[in-house]
Order: C-alpha cells, then sequence, then structure tokens
C-alpha cells in the first residue's frame, strides 16, 4: 500500500512518526501551514515557520524516504487576529517556491468578516500563482460555512477543480461534489471522520475527487489513520487498485496541478545535514 497524506502537520509530529509512517506505506505529503496553538505576537514568527516548512521539515521527512510538500496562507483562525493579517503581505515570496503545492490554509473558522476577507485575498493569490487552494471548513455551523466557502470559490472565478475542501462529513460532501470541487476527509480517533464512515461514503458516491488525510497535528490526532482506512476499504471488499486511486493517485492528480510535485526522494543519508544540523543528537559510538 503506497499512501501520500494530504493534509498533516509534520511539524507537530516527531521523528517516531515518520518512521511509523515510512514503514505503514506513506511515501509522500503535503503539510499546509497551520496555527501556533496559542496567540502569535509578530509576523516573523509566519516567516520562521513558512522558512522551515520549505527547508528544515522538507530535509527531516527525507531521512525516512518520505516526499515532504507544503501549503502556505494565513490561516482562519490567525485571520482574526491584527496582528498576523500583514503576513498576507509576504506570502507571494513563499507561494513561488519549489515544493509548495497550494495555497492554505484558507476558510473558515469561526465565520468572522476578517476571516472571508482574508480567504478571498488569498483565493485571489491563489489564481494569480496558478496553484490549487486547500479550504479548511468550520468547526461549528459547517453546512452554511461550506456554502459559503464555494459561493466565494465561484466569485473568484477558480475553476472547482482547483480547490480541495477539507474536513467534510456526511452532511457537506454532496453540496461539495455537486459544485465539482474535491472533497477531502480527515480522519481522526475521536472526531471529526473514522475509516468506517469515510468507507460507507466511498461505497455512495465511489472514488474520484476523493482525498483521504489525517490531519494529525499537535493536538489528540494519529498519522496513521490513511492506513488504518485503507485497510478498512480492504476489509469492506474494495481493491488495492481503488485504495491506491484513493490514498496515491488521487491526491498525486490534484497537487499535481501546482506542477510542483518532488515524489523522487533521494537514499536517506542519516548523517546528512541541514544548515549544519542533522537528525542525530551527538555523535555515533
Amino acid at each position: 500500500m503506497r499512501i501520500f497524506d494530504p493534509h498533516i502537520h509534520m511539524s507537530s509530529r516527531t521523528t517516531d512518526d515518520y518512521e511509523a509512517m515510512a514503514a505503514a506505506g506513506v511515501k509522500a505529503l503535503v503539510e499546509p501551514a497551520f496555527w501556533l496553538g496559542q496567540p502569535r505576537t509578530s509576523v516573523d514568527s509566519f516567516v520562521d515557520y513558512f522558512d522551515a516548512l520549505v527547508g528544515w521539515e522538507r530535509f527531516r521527512a527525507s531521512q525516512f524516504g518520505i516526499a515532504h510538500h507544503c501549503t502556505i496562507a494565513l490561516n482562519p483562525k490567525e485571520a482574526n487576529d491584527p496582528r498576523c493579517t500583514p503576513v498576507l503581505d509576504l506570502l507571494p515570496r513563499y507561494l513561488a517556491k519549489d515544493g509548495v503545492v497550494a495555497v492554505g490554509e484558507v476558510g473558515f473558522d469561526s465565520m468572522t468578516e476578517d476571516e472571508e476577507k482574508a480567504f478571498s485575498r488569498q483565493l485571489d493569490l491563489a489564481r494569480e500563482f496558478a496553484l490549487p487552494a486547500l479550504v479548511h471548513t468550520p468547526h461549528r455551523d459547517k453546512l452554511a460555512g461550506t456554502r459559503r466557502t464555494l459561493d466565494l470559490v465561484e466569485a473568484a472565478g477558480i475553476e472547482p477543480g482547483m480547490v480541495v475542501v477539507d474536513h467534510l462529513n456526511e452532511v457537506t460532501v454532496d453540496v461539495v461534489d455537486q459544485a465539482g470541487a474535491w472533497m477531502g476527509f480527515s480522519i481522526y480517533p475521536d472526531t471529526k471522520m473514522d475509516p468506517d464512515r469515510m468507507v460507507a461514503i466511498l461505497q455512495r458516491r465511489g472514488l474520484d475527487r476523493v482525498l483521504v488525510n489525517s490531519a494529525a497535528d499537535w493536538g489528540r490526532s494519529d498519522p496513521l489513520r490513511t492506513r488504518a482506512t485503507g485497510e478498512a476499504m480492504l476489509a469492506a471488499g474494495f481493491t488495492e487498485d481503488d485504495v491506491d486511486k484513493v490514498l496515491w493517485r488521487n491526491p498525486v492528480e490534484f497537487f499535481g496541478q501546482s506542477g510542483r510535485l518532488l515524489l523522487d526522494v533521494p537514499e536517506a543519508d542519516q548523517g546528512a545535514t541541514f544548515a549544519g544540523n542533522s537528525l542525530l543528537r551527538g555523535e555515533r559510538a
């Protein structure tokens, strides 16, 4: 089973996670720009974070044979903080870089006016840079937020096939499907979706335009939920080719629209360094 996790926040994870993911079949991933967990106090913290996404984290993944890509954006939650919004002026610097395969996460958290302004501006950047957009749907009033998301995508003039609307469930999947956008599903231990519910959706509506991700971050989550979903698909009667389509070929198709996928990873050298640092903690005995 080969796996491309199209939404996972590896900056929050350990090398043990990378090792386990590689053993489970994860060969590529996309890391969307995420919020810090506590309020940022300066735009400079975004600069360091974005630099790490396109630099150190790609190196760290490569040491486990995993191709790391990222998406860059001001995320919806931090769009409500006036200390953060000036980062919008810095985004073009990063949206031009190799390995940046979409604008994201953009969208809604609490559906505020400030979130909508940031969302619309970043959809314009996605169109300007000919990049896909990865859209976060709100945790509350999800159907209304999803419908408003699709309205803004249409207003921005972006082809629906260049947009993945993420964190969907049984309530929101159909409106996104009807709009022609890609449908993203986050598989979690306790919240969002689980493997069995995901299988039921695949049985009902098919495998096209579906992205299945772990969305693992610094909260309670599991970077192996993609593998668990593939195993649940097989147990339900889907073929190995069906699993390969959902867990590999679909994310390659969607993010391949950026023209920036870097799927060939050189053989890992555990002694290699990035900016003078390696993953080894001291010399080998």
